[in-house]
């Protein structure tokens, strides 16, 4: 044990005085930071308003086109075709459409034409063929003698009051709100496997061609090192995280200051649109609610307990990796192996736990050991049950510990290695050494 204490102290303060490793940590958040104020700005910014020409020879559908903050329309009916045109083309329009005089307004299905330089966005086309559909709807109708104004009057729009069987009150979304917590964790966990992994491969990798390895190996054995090397890579990594955290609440804080954001007092426009800002407060108050019952304190601990059951058995895999090469380039071939389920996780999670949380998918997919820290995680915001719950980490430590046993066999052939890229066969080989 105390070999071991060595070399988690010595893989420890290799990582963190190392400059990139200081340099990343302090300079991260600020870049984090600086994104996040760059597209709070950006967002912030008013558009620029492009023009469209309305070329309307039946002369029913100009007027159904009014300008917006985005868009501003011109009547140019009068104007020559060709001549518009060639405006298109001088951008002096943004785009022309073309709408021609039709006795049929069936005829009109396939006869309107958008002219333009550059391809206009699918939310303006959406919002062009919704306005020019709801007015041949409504000129059909009136034609059979239909009145569209009694249509208008009796239409009626549900908005269905959401409630829990206990009589609680909730809002849509709330399927959204737990996942986006649980896709926050299990998010975490995949990316601090994929950096932190990386960093003890490349750890192995470069004490392997230095030859250090040979001289620290005839003391010590290869499962104490491999084990070393990632505890060491651990503890840094939370360390890291951990200044990162209190760095960005440090920098938010003082961005929220600099800005001078006035919560103090509601504005002219919120005071105009009192029931509809009530409401929206209202709506915002039982999401905060709905993310207070989820069980975060649970959830905290989960998270700990797969991310360590999760990151060593991922570790392993990136040690051994790392002793049966010489370098980064001849990783490759065994790296898609690793991340694939990673990935597979995430997708899992998002596509399926959504939908149906307690689905023989995601069930299945939350006990798998190498998807479960993801996957799981998504789902416990829902509600598992203990049992699968227990049963997920039980398999997660399990083959953790399998894992381990396999990866040090290939890392006790593998440090002592030269000259030559190993095949699956190989590696396979030497797990019967």
């Amino acid at each position: 044990m105390g070999v071991l204490s060595l070399i988690i102290k010595r893989e420890f303060i290799s990582k963190v005085r190392n400059k990139s490793f200081i340099v990343m940590t302090f300079v991260s958040p600020i870049i984090f930071v600086a994104v996040a104020a760059l597209i709070g700005y950006l967002s912030s910014m008013k558009t620029e308003v492009k023009h469209i020409g309305i070329h309307d020879e039946s002369g029913m559908f100009v007027n159904e086109f009014k300008n917006s903050e985005s868009y501003k329309y011109h009547d140019v009916s009068k104007i020559d075709p060709k001549l518009l045109k060639d405006s298109v083309s001088q951008a002096n329009y943004e785009g022309v459409l073309f709408i021609p005089k039709k006795d049929n307004l069936k005829d009109y299905e396939k006869a309107i034409e958008y002219v333009s330089e550059d391809s206009p966005s699918l939310g303006f086309i959406a919002d062009t063929e919704s306005k020019l559909s709801e007015k041949l709807l409504r000129k059909n109708l009136n034609n059979q003698g239909i009145d569209t104004v009694l249509l208008d009057k009796s239409q009626i729009d549900v908005t269905m009051h959401l409630t829990k069987a206990s009589g609680e009150e909730t809002v849509k979304g709330v399927n959204e709100i737990k996942i986006g917590v649980g896709a926050i964790f299990g998010y975490l966990i995949m990316m601090f496997i994929i950096i932190y992994g990386n960093m003890v491969m490349r750890s192995v990798i470069e004490e392997k061609t230095s030859r250090i390895i040979e001289i620290i190996i005839s003391s010590i054995k290869p499962i104490q090192l491999m084990m070393g090397k990632i505890i060491g890579t651990t503890l840094a990594g939370i360390l890291q995280f951990v200044i990162w955290a209190i760095v960005g609440v440090i920098l938010l804080v003082v961005a929220n200051l600099l800005l001078g954001l006035n919560t103090s007092s509601p504005t002219t426009e919120m005071i105009s649109k009192a029931p509809e800002y009530n409401q929206l407060l209202s709506n915002v108050t039982i999401i905060f609610m709905e993310i207070k019952k989820l069980p975060l304190l649970s959830m905290a601990v989960y998270f700990l307990i797969y991310f360590i059951g999760g990151y060593f058995l991922y570790s392993s895999l990136y040690a051994a990796i790392g002793a049966a090469v010489d370098n980064e380039t001849d990783t490759q071939q065994f790296m898609f192996p690793v991340i694939m389920p990673l990935m597979l996780g995430v997708y899992i999670g998002f596509f399926t736990v959504m939908n149906e949380p307690h689905g023989t998918v995601a069930t299945i997919f939350s006990m798998i050991p190498f998807t479960s820290p993801i996957v799981m995680l998504m789902r416990i915001p829902f509600g598992v049950p203990f049992y699968e719950i227990a049963l997920s980490i039980a398999l997660l430590f399990a083959t953790f510990i399998a894992i381990v046993w396999v990866a040090a066999k290939i890392y006790r052939v593998g440090i002592l290695m030269y000259g030559k890229k190993p095949t699956w066969k190989e590696l396979i080989k030497w797990l019967k050494y």
